[in-house]
Formats: C-alpha cells, structure tokens, sequence
C-alpha cells in the first residue's frame, strides 16, 4: 500500500538531500558515472592554455641602507648639511623610537674631536651628546687638561639616535651609520680623534676591546685615533680613572707637540 507524503515532509526530505550535497535527480535514462569528470564543474581549476607562462612577480628590492647613506653624506657640503642627510635618512629603525637627532657639540673646526657611542636618555631629550652623568665627568677629564667643549674640543657621536633601553647598537645599525661618520669627521677635520668606548673603537678601528685598546694610538681617517675608556665606563669602575688620565696626559702631549 502506498503512503503519501505530505508538502512539509517531502520538503524536509529534499533539504536533507541537498545538505548532504546531491545535485541530481534520478532521470529515466541511465548514467555512465565512468564518463562523469572527476570532480564538480564548480570545483574544477580552470586551466591555463599551454602557451601561456607562468610569470612570478619580481620580488621587490630594497634599499641598501649603507649605499643609500654613502650617497647622502658624499653630497653633504657643510656640517649643517650633513645635519639634513641625517636627519632625511628614512632607512635607520632606530630614528622611529628617539625624540631627537642628536648630532654634536661643542666647536667645529677644533683640534680634537671626541666619538662617543649612542646618546642615551638625557642625550636623547636634550639633542645634544655626553650632557648626563657621563658627560659631566667628561666635562672635568677635559678641564683637568685645559680643553673644554666650549673653546677646543668638537663631540659627536657613532649613532644620532638613542637605541632603545640603551642597549648596544647592532652591526648593521653602525654599518649604515659609518658613511655619516666619516663624512663627519672630514667636514670637521680635527687634528686628533678620542674614540670614547667599544663602539666608537668597533665603527672607526674595527675593533673591539677597549681596556687592551685604550691609551694606544692608532690611525683611521688619516688621522692619529686615541682610544679611551667610556666615562660612563669610569663612573663603574673609578679606579679606571688612573689610567683615563695617562690617556688625557698623552692627548696633551700630542697637542702640545704638534703645534
């Protein structure tokens, strides 16, 4: 005996079928499933004609920050110049994180110029390098020779811009920073270079080590170098400051000698 089904359950039976995914209704004439493609017409990937090739996209190439920063400093004239190339380069993470640029202090053209590291936080606030604690003793090593940034001494730093939490700077942070440093050191043109600390030995000698580097001249730029222990290293470690004095009384020696 046959049942029929009523509108509502013969719908219901019909959702359920195209929620379990059927798309075809059984017809009067017989299907050859072997014939059928492998997969639905709607998921099938349309294929790309046998002339055409694949293309990949170029990767795009980025900026070398060093040779961006060579070009920079070679067209800077003037120290004020040098200022804006540092100030419009873009390609220092750094620059994104600090307040200001800090770029010297001091007198340009004078005989000695002090490269420190990186500014730190009052560095930072106030634009201008070795003004903390660091600088402050900087400030009586320079006095106790009778120099002093205000008459004879010029100060910049290997960066312009403060590392976060005062860590280290990395490699590639003074490698992109050394073509500004040079140029800098050719448009103030001192006639002796003090390299305060590791960093500044590491961007300008090459080397690390300050405690074996300190108190022995060097060369670099065409200059003569005078490595020396970081002041901040000697508010540490005060009984390093013996030996930041024989460096001082050397720094004077050559002045003297050479003028």
């Amino acid at each position: 005996m046959e049942s029929a089904l009523d509108y509502q359950t013969a719908g219901a039976l019909l959702e359920w079928q195209h929620e379990l995914g059927v798309t075809d209704a059984i017809g009067d004439a017989p299907i050859d499933r072997y014939a059928l493609p492998d997969a639905a017409p709607w998921l099938q990937k349309k294929q790309a004609p046998a002339s055409a090739k694949a293309v990949t996209p170029a990767p795009e190439q980025q900026e070398d920050p060093v040779k961006v920063a060579e070009e920079a400093a070679r067209r800077a004239e003037t120290l004020e110049g040098l200022r804006a190339a540092m100030g419009a380069f873009e390609l220092c993470e750094l620059k994104k994180g600090a307040r200001n640029l800090v770029f010297c202090d001091g007198v340009a053209g004078a005989r000695v110029m002090i490269i420190g590291e990186a500014p730190g936080r009052d560095e930072d606030r106030e634009g201008r390098p070795f003004v903390g604690r660091a600088g402050q003793l900087l400030d009586r090593m320079l006095a106790a020779v009778n120099l002093s940034r205000e008459a004879s001494v010029y100060i910049t730093n290997v960066l312009p811009w403060r590392p976060p939490q005062n860590r280290d700077p990395k490699s590639e942070e003074i490698a992109m920073m050394q073509p500004f440093l040079r140029r800098h050191v050719e448009l103030a043109a001192p006639d002796f270079i003090v390299l305060m600390g590791n960093i500044s030995c590491q961007a300008v000698l090459g080397r690390r080590g300050i405690t074996r580097l300190r108190g022995n001249w060097a060369e670099a730029y065409g200059r003569p170098v005078l490595p020396m222990c970081h002041p901040a290293y000697l508010l540490r470690q005060p009984i390093a400051k013996r030996e930041a004095w024989a460096d001082l009384l050397s720094l004077q020696a050559k002045l003297k000698g050479a003028s």
